[in-house]
């Protein structure tokens, strides 16, 4: 199992330069780079190829960009956006060595019924695929766990994955997604392993399951998520591949940078080393 950082952790004082040099520091294999924003700043004062050439003399590389959000159900120009934007993301991609896209599905206060959200989600994806498997990219669908997400649970996310039978389009299992819209581990249980493409690993506050949000989130083994059921049916499933820490919690975000990528890796190995052989 390789060990991923996702920007998300320290977003708010943090830097891609800062991530990726303590990253490094702390043995993390992987980094999930965030799109919206790091790479922005990164770029504002620095080149892609410089990017490129930083991962080729480092030991940690880069894993998936994340996100291109709000894939389904948009209007045409929307629509038209959003592959813009995948195939800018797969051009860098491709020059950086980042294999992986996550896909964010759409939130809004909007109603869809749900066969509109599956065949919707079902016809972009495939567009989507069509581009990004010219870069030999793969795209992973991230259910949210919030009651305003067009796709918010494991089982409803799979299904779509397993419609669109694309091998370059899989999910992100999110554990605080998992158990926010309670998503069921019997879902899990019958899952092709490789078919998850990236392992969000969190935990959260003792909130009732359909009001949970993103700054409930705690570090691993410090919050009520049955992490050991869902770590433990992984390694059933055959899934071994990456395990990326993920939090949005504000007070984290005030800590000192390095520490808190240093406790993200401690945490985790910790709670997912019980199950997996960290490399």
């Amino acid at each position: 199992m390789k060990m991923c950082f996702n920007q998300a952790t320290t977003m708010e004082k943090s830097s891609l330069e800062k991530d990726l040099e303590f990253c490094e520091k702390h043995g993390y294999d992987l980094i999930e780079i965030r799109t919206m924003d790091k790479l922005k700043e990164y770029l504002e004062t620095h080149t892609v190829e410089e990017l490129a050439e930083y991962f080729k003399t480092h030991h940690i590389k880069p894993y998936a960009f994340n996100a291109l959000v709000f894939f389904n159900n948009r209007d045409e120009a929307g629509h038209k956006e959003i592959k813009e934007e995948l195939q800018y993301m797969c051009e860098v991609g491709q020059k950086i060595g980042c294999k992986n896209i996550v896909v964010v599905p759409l939130v809004g206060e909007e109603k869809f019924t749900k066969t509109q959200i599956k065949e919707s989600s079902v016809k972009v994806l495939n567009e989507l695929a069509n581009i990004a498997e010219k870069y030999d990219i793969r795209l992973a669908v991230e259910f949210v766990g919030h009651h305003q997400c067009t796709i918010n649970t494991f089982g409803q996310a799979y299904d779509i994955v397993q419609a669109v039978n694309r091998d370059n389009v899989g999910i992100v299992l999110d554990c605080f997604h998992f158990h926010a819209m309670g998503s069921r581990i019997e879902d899990l249980q019958k899952a092709d392993g490789s078919k998850i493409f990236l392992l969000h690993i969190d935990d959260v506050e003792d909130f009732p399951i359909g009001s949970l949000t993103d700054a409930d989130r705690l570090w691993p083994g410090e919050g009520v998520i049955d992490l050991d059921s869902m770590l433990r049916t992984l390694k059933e499933i055959g899934y071994s591949e990456m395990v990326s820490i993920e939090l949005f919690r504000p007070e984290y975000w005030e800590w000192d940078i390095e520490k808190a990528i240093k406790v993200g890796r401690e945490t985790t190995i910790e709670v997912a080393g019980k199950y997996f052989q960290f490399k």
